[in-house]
């Protein structure tokens, strides 16, 4: 005798039979509808190398020397110096100054002292060729100073001994008959020290220039 077969299940087995009928047509729909995808070959296949962590801090720390917007990348400052941080910026190191030995020299030689006459020719020479016909301006007179004192600085350095610190000072002003006196006070040594003076004038304009010169010890 023949066992009848339970409705449940029954019922299953057409579920099932009708799911695989219909499934290749939901398929081929699918594929109608959607372009058709390039074929692969075997390197596309397979799947990307995963970066290491290394990989990852080296890629981080190249991202420094980049310029944005440039497609090529810069020097960036951690390849300039040695010691790089781990941030990738570089570790600046102090400037070390250059210490000299004592000499031990309180004054200076005989016969380098600061020649005061002759400092005052080089003065008197140097304004009369600089000023000459120079006509007074209140908008230049100024400029005229500072570049007049500058000039007349570096005619005395080639005239004064080595080891002397000289400090120039002008006084420049219009000419028109007035009195004018120039006065300084210095706290130097009388020894080694001294100063030298020259003045000039002309119908617009008059200068009074002053040349200190203290030795350096």
């Amino acid at each position: 005798m023949a066992e009848e077969p339970i409705p449940e299940i029954a019922l299953l087995a057409q579920v099932l039979a009708a799911a695989s009928t219909e499934a290749p047509a939901l398929r081929s729909t699918r594929r109608g509808s959607q372009p058709a995808a390039p074929a692969r070959g075997p390197e596309d296949s397979k799947a990307p190398p995963l970066l290491s962590r290394r990989n990852s801090i080296l890629s981080r720390r190249s991202s420094f020397g980049m310029v944005p917007g440039s497609r090529r990348p810069s020097i960036g400052p951690w390849m300039l110096h040695r010691r790089v941080s781990f941030s990738g910026l570089p570790i600046f190191q102090p400037i070390l100054k250059t210490r000299l030995e004592n000499t031990y020299r309180m004054g200076p030689d005989k016969g380098c002292k600061f020649d005061a006459e002759r400092v005052q020719r080089v003065l008197e020479g140097t304004m009369a060729c600089a000023l000459g016909t120079t006509v007074y301006s209140a908008q230049g007179s100024a400029p005229l100073a500072q570049s007049l004192t500058e000039l007349l600085q570096n005619q005395a350095k080639e005239v004064v001994p080595p080891r002397y610190k000289l400090v120039c000072h002008v006084v420049l002003g219009q000419q028109g008959q007035q009195s004018l006196l120039v006065a300084s006070r210095g706290l130097w040594d009388p020894e080694t020290d001294s100063f030298a003076s020259a003045t000039f004038s002309n119908t617009s304009l008059f200068a009074v220039a002053t040349v200190y010169g203290v030795y350096f010890e």
